[in-house]
């Protein structure tokens, strides 16, 4: 299990906490530092089974400076979308738990937490 996570977000800090608690094993992806690439953002999608769009954080500075609420959320334009997370990480919501069964989710509540942990998550 994977969790993306910027230490400065509560949220992120609450999944860690969450998944230490349940002593689950888990590697940290500091993907603000660690940046994910494009494919690896398309990768992750495809766990999710979500749109560029979906996981984009588009009240930040970077998301208004790119004027993405006026782009499209079309198949024509899911690369553009890919390409700005890969080259503005900030704006991908958090966080974002691959499980070891394959599937991945944005973990923002303690349910997708548990839910996380629920798909193959080994005990550490």
């Amino acid at each position: 299990m994977e969790i993306w996570i910027n230490p400065a977000c509560s949220k992120c800090r609450s999944a860690i906490s969450l998944l230490d608690a349940e002593g689950v094993g888990y590697t940290v992806r500091r993907y603000l530092e660690d940046v994910p690439s494009e494919d690896e953002i398309r990768a992750v999608l495809g766990r999710l089974a979500l749109e560029p769009w979906d996981i984009t954080r588009t009240q930040e500075a970077a998301a208004k400076e790119l004027g993405l609420k006026d782009w499209a959320r079309d198949e024509h334009s899911r690369d553009r979308w890919i390409r700005a997370l890969s080259e503005h990480p900030k704006l991908i919501q958090r966080p974002i738990i691959t499980a070891d069964d394959g599937t991945a989710l944005v973990a923002r509540t303690e349910e997708a937490v548990r839910e996380a942990i629920g798909h193959g998550a080994t005990s550490g």
